[in-house]
């Protein structure tokens, strides 16, 4: 017995060497890599967002979501209304509107952030969206209790009603309102009117009589005078030196 422990005790030593280079060498399986982020595919999964999936295509928004999620620091927070949501619009809400403010409508509904359920409650209002920028603030608020994350346009007021996806980089929640932005769809101030065209008759404006008067230096001046002043006055003299003539030669007599 004492001989067959030695034998298997030695074994077990020679051998020991040879499974720990085994072990060393043996390569470790790699895990599953993690499939990368894909907006469309999460709006797929909810299957009932297919006019908000339209629009982040049509706006090229979809895009540019896809390519901050891959390199932003912060994250996003998405909300996503519901076929319901653009079907309860009134008429022409998004026809009236032109190539740029869908481009914004549809970014008002991206926060450039990431927010889970719990950090919405430390949201500093107002919360700027993707929207915001030279055209506009676009900013929402967001309310939120221990059960319940309101947000407001100050246009429409709805509840986030769904988690679709909730894992840093991205949060996803279902809303069942379209977030009308205020800067688009709020009250237009009056465009100024024109100064009414005055038609009240007109007074006649008094003349001076000395603007009628002549000047003095008309008076004074002789080159003023017309060529029939001056003959009459030409022949009164000559008339006057024949009268006192006459009156010198009389007196004489």
């Amino acid at each position: 017995m004492a001989y067959l422990t030695i034998t298997l005790g030695t074994l077990l030593i020679l051998s020991t060497p040879n499974l720990l280079i085994h072990a060393k060498t043996t390569p470790i399986a790699p895990g599953p890599t993690p499939a990368p982020l894909n907006l469309t595919g999460v709006l797929e999964k909810g299957g009932q967002y297919t006019t908000f999936m339209r629009l982040l295509k049509e706006t090229q928004v979809g895009q540019q979501v896809q390519s901050q999620l891959n390199n932003s620091y912060d994250g996003l927070t998405i909300f996503a209304p519901t076929d319901n949501a653009f079907s309860n619009l009134k008429a022409g809400t998004l026809n009236g509107l032109n190539a740029q403010e869908q481009v914004s409508l549809i970014l008002y509904h991206v926060l450039p952030r990431y927010y889970s359920q719990v950090t919405f409650e430390t949201a500093s209002n107002p919360v700027r969206t993707q929207a915001s920028g030279s055209n506009g603030v676009y900013a929402v608020n967001i309310t939120s209790s221990t059960n319940q994350v309101n947000v407001s346009t100050g246009i429409v007021n709805t509840p986030v009603q769904t988690v679709l996806y909730s894992d840093f980089p991205l949060a996803v929640y279902s809303v069942d309102k379209v977030l009308l932005p205020y800067d688009l769809f709020g009250p237009k101030p009056p465009a100024s009117a024109p100064e009414p065209a005055d038609h009240s008759p007109k007074k006649p404006t008094k003349k001076s009589p000395a603007a009628d008067a002549p000047s003095e230096e008309a008076v004074a001046s002789p080159s003023t005078a017309s060529p029939s002043e001056r003959t009459t006055g030409w022949r009164t003299f000559v008339v006057g030196m024949g009268l006192l003539v006459f009156y010198c030669m009389g007196s004489h007599l």
